[in-house]
């Protein structure tokens, strides 16, 4: 779609990582022509693609000279910032109004937002762009290459993960994100302290999530009974909760932080 290089990649990783049973579909859908001017205009500024050939260094990444509290990096300091802001990565995004909320009303804090759908990544940078946050970057590709070979040791803030794929049918169970390999490979980036949010309108994933979550000795329940959280008010309603909550679905919200 982008042969020039100013938008994601295709397939970002290619074959230099095994192939795998994976937790998402990428879905074919269309890309409106405001999505894919943002991709060309804004990509290279704020896009990336998740091919595991190199550390990301998130103060570089998130570099905006014009945005209060990030200084230029010196040689001393590679990799360093002197006034040292959360990043915090969330794991699909489906078309980013969620996102770019929660963006705006967290300016302190960068949010790296990974998704392998095209039209998503284009929505999301347009709205960034439109609300004037510099606080989002978006990664196309699987998540699971990002978190192994990509980020430093205890260099996240906080993990989300929103209504990922329930994947319902019993055969399909091994797709699911939130499994104990996931939570091992999730705890080297996430530093003493970040927050793990999930939330799911799939009642039995949710069971899932929560008897994973509190039989992992890197994680913490925050709610004392042990159980699933209220909604947090940082959580906006997306249209996909909506859509689950008018057929009857339960949303349920987990909050566990990293030991």
């Amino acid at each position: 779609m982008f042969p020039d290089g100013t938008g994601p990649s295709a397939d970002p990783a290619g074959s230099h990582h095994e192939r795998r049973i994976r937790s998402f579909q990428p879905r074919r859908s269309r890309v409106t022509s405001g999505q894919r001017a943002a991709l060309r205009r804004l990509w290279p500024q704020w896009g990336f693609d998740i091919d595991g050939m190199r550390r990301i260094d998130l103060a570089e990444l998130f570099a905006d000279p014009g945005r209060p509290g990030t200084v230029e990096k010196s040689a001393e300091r590679a990799g360093q910032r002197e006034e040292e802001r959360p990043v915090v990565l969330e794991i699909g995004f489906g078309m980013g109004e969620a996102t770019a909320e929660m963006a705006a009303a967290e300016p302190e804090t960068d949010l790296l937002a990974v998704d392998v759908h095209t039209p998503g990544q284009g929505n999301l940078l347009r709205l960034a762009e439109e609300r004037g946050l510099t606080n989002v970057r978006v990664g196309n590709g699987d998540a699971i290459i990002l978190l192994r070979e990509m980020l430093a040791p205890e260099c996240l803030s906080g993990l989300r993960v929103y209504f990922p794929d329930p994947w319902p049918k019993k055969r399909h169970h091994k797709r699911r994100l939130i499994q104990y390999e996931f939570l091992d490979l999730a705890a080297g980036p996430l530093r003493s302290g970040a927050l793990v949010h999930c939330a799911t309108d799939w009642e039995p994933y949710a069971e899932q999530m929560l008897d994973v979550f509190s039989g992992h000795p890197a994680y913490e329940n925050t709610q004392l009974d042990g159980g699933f959280a209220p909604r947090p008010a940082i959580r906006p309603r997306t249209r996909f909760e909506e859509q689950g909550l008018e057929k009857g679905h339960k949303v349920r919200d987990l909050l566990f932080r990293r030991v």
